[in-house]
């Protein structure tokens, strides 16, 4: 087409049927802002990590840049999590443009700290112009127009809780989440209310078949209706990231499929697992009288130091316990083999049991307190282990044959 014909063509769609509209709209949502660099890297940082890598969808590679007022809204998702965050900038225009979350992030990182980084799109609403001090970009973009974005579901159940306790609640337990994505019903962190001991609290639980973790909290007030929830491993793993303790509380919405937890001027919104969780409570044995008391370090130096032999593919290590001392060993035929013992607290009967050595370092570490207590009833029964100065803490694990 000739640029006249191009020209006539162009004025020909302004007038067509709902093209204007079109148009004017494009135009409403040019963008003109300032923002601090540092400012704007924690927001990107907080938000670009939802983003996958590869994408087959190219809006789902961008990130959602809408500014109004005195701040800019940075909005990322995969269609299964999404995570919002407001920075204070100086809007000339206001409008909104998504482009490269991935590209943003590393342009903004590499920039001089103080730098004033200036957004503007009001020249080409298909291009991003990116500049700070000498250094000038030009992005691709697309229309904030079609980017999707997660609904929320009408009522649920709303509660506050203090940003920390919840921290904890994740921080304890999802090392346990399954990585097995046929059992998709404990790739997450299995949240309920809970009564023990005629207390009622907010229990978080993960397995992975091998061990568990189970964690209580006090339950906030508010969040006794809460049903039984399986929030995904990436939006655990986000919230954990998330939860850097510079904010107080955090504002956690439940609904029939979506949990939303509001944190300073950020959100996560997250569908839930839509399946149901096993009765944890079946796996945890009542019945185990074999107690060992030990000091947390000294265990988790000594299982670190002889698993350096240990089969790759099991981390089969074994415990012989005895008239207070525990002798840690390893035989791999073809590594070689380690022992090493320890002065314990133990007066029941001798025995022998196997473990995987990863599975009781990743316990070893929840432990807070200097000591900790396992429970055993024989070598092929589930084990409890305790954290001696938390009694909201309780960790299963299952044993080996070694």
């Amino acid at each position: 087409m000739s640029e006249i014909g191009a020209i006539s063509h162009a004025g020909r769609m302004q007038n067509a049927p709902g093209v204007k509209w079109r148009i004017l709209e494009m135009r409403e949502h040019l963008m003109k802002v300032t923002i601090e660099r540092a400012t704007f890297l924690k927001a990107l940082s907080h938000v670009q990590s939802v983003v996958e890598r590869r994408n087959t969808i190219p809006i789902l590679s961008n990130v959602l840049l809408q500014a109004e007022g005195g701040s800019m809204a940075l909005t990322a998702t995969d269609l299964d999590i999404e995570v919002a965050e407001r920075a204070p900038a100086d809007v000339d225009t206001p409008g909104a443009i998504t482009a490269s979350a991935l590209t943003l992030y590393e342009i903004v990182r590499r920039l001089p700290d103080g730098a004033q980084i200036r957004l503007d799109n009001t020249d080409d609403a298909g291009r991003l112009k990116l500049s700070a001090g000498k250094s000038e970009f030009s992005l691709a973009a697309l229309p904030d127009q079609d980017f999707p974005t997660l609904t929320s579901d009408e009522g649920g159940v709303r509660f506050a809780m203090p940003s920390d306790e919840l921290k904890r609640l994740i921080d304890k337990t999802r090392f346990a989440m399954s990585q097995e994505e046929t059992r998709y019903y404990l790739n997450g962190v299995y949240l309920h209310a809970a009564e023990d001991d005629g207390e009622k609290t907010l229990r978080a639980v993960a397995t992975d078949g091998h061990r568990l973790a189970r964690l209580d909290a006090k339950l906030p007030d508010g969040a006794a209706n809460i049903p039984g929830i399986i929030v995904p491993r990436k939006a655990v793993t986000e919230l954990h990231r998330l939860l850097d303790g510079s904010f107080e509380t955090v504002d956690v919405t439940v609904s029939e499929s979506r949990i939303r937890f509001g944190y300073g001027d950020a959100v996560l919104t997250s569908k839930l697992i839509d399946g149901t969780f096993p009765d944890y409570a079946r796996v945890i044995p009542t019945g185990n009288d074999r107690e060992l008391k030990l000091d947390r370090d000294d265990f988790k130096n000594a299982v670190d130091r002889v698993a350096t032999v240990s089969a790759d593919k099991t981390r089969s290590i074994k415990l012989d316990l005895g008239a207070d001392k525990m002798k840690l060993m390893v035989n791999n035929p073809e590594a070689g083999s380690a022992f090493e013992e320890l002065s314990v607290d133990f007066s029941a009967e001798a025995l022998e049991i196997g473990f995987n050595a990863r599975y009781l370092l990743d316990v070893a570490q929840q432990i807070d307190g200097t000591t900790a207590t396992f429970k055993f009833s024989d070598p092929s029964s589930p084990t409890i282990v305790l954290d001696d100065d938390d009694a909201n803490a309780l960790y299963v694990l299952m044993p080996l044959r070694v």
